[in-house]
């Protein structure tokens, strides 16, 4: 396991309390010898290398490392959307990485919830119908659930008259917003997001953040992919992957608002890591 970065001597008091209660939370996902290896004819990549990892109930997770350093192929690993060349992965007591593959999709629509870098929504249908025809997939109560994704969608910053528009009627900062509401209106225990903000500019990147950080606030458990400092500071523990191995980690306060010391705990961080 990865040797945890102490910051204690740079947290107040509040927050050194904050992260000794993050040591005692629940753990929900566990990879243990995890490894991917791609063949392309002759040649063979090791993208991840018996990496060991436990994911923690309410826990907003970063994953951060270089390029090609394997944090998507861990993302995907880790949610059943792909399957380790080697090791198990185990969600509770159940091992899913021997699931068959009609048993990973229900253990993905029951448990797990997924924002990519491109929104994926269907532009044939209106904002509302994108999310209730995912809701469906677990809820045959249309009517409950348009309730409830408007209740989402109020508190993602969307008014009323934007649930019968087409997502391609809507800035990318609203279709985004769109696609988390879509992600969690079956309540998902896990929330997985690759690069959510990497097609958005500045603002909207803040404003998809901050929806973020509200859902984590609320108890949403968040495994993140990122590449930009601002986004991984909305994380209260950030991984960071180099070749394949999680080789350094740092936990940090709930973001609550800008916060220097935790700003500048992570930048340390990521300088020591070579960032």
């Amino acid at each position: 396991m990865p040797t945890l970065v102490n910051t204690i001597d740079t947290t107040s008091s509040m927050q050194r309390k904050d992260v000794q209660n993050m040591n005692t939370k629940e753990s929900i996902l566990r990879a243990r010898d995890l490894c991917k290896t791609f063949s392309n004819e002759s040649i063979q990549q090791h993208v991840l290398k018996n990496l060991n990892l436990e994911i923690r109930k309410g826990d907003f997770t970063v994953i951060m490392g270089d390029s090609g350093a394997g944090k998507s192929t861990l993302l995907y690993a880790l949610s059943g959307m792909d399957r380790p060349s080697l090791g198990s992965i185990a969600y509770g007591t159940e091992e899913i990485s021997k699931y068959s593959n009609d048993k990973l999709a229900l253990f993905r629509r029951k448990h797990c919830g997924f924002v990519f870098q491109q929104n994926y929504l269907n532009n044939t249908m209106s904002v509302l119908d994108n999310i209730i025809v995912c809701g469906l997939l677990k809820n045959k109560n249309r009517k409950q659930i348009a309730e409830n994704a408007k209740k989402l969608l109020s508190q993602v910053g969307l008014s009323e008259n934007s649930y019968n528009k087409f997502p391609n009627q809507l800035s990318g900062g609203e279709q985004q917003r769109v696609a988390l509401v879509r992600s969690v209106i079956n309540e998902p225990e896990i929330l997985f997001a690759d690069e959510p903000t990497g097609a958005l500019n500045s603002q909207n990147t803040n404003a998809v953040l901050d929806v973020l950080s509200d859902l984590n606030n609320r108890g949403q458990s968040i495994v993140m992919v990122t590449h930009t400092v601002a986004a991984a500071e909305r994380g209260n523990r950030i991984l960071y992957l180099r070749d394949g191995v999680i080789c350094d980690e740092i936990e940090l306060s709930r973001y609550e608002g800008e916060n220097q010391e935790r700003h500048r705990a992570l930048r340390a961080f990521l300088q020591n890591m070579g960032w």
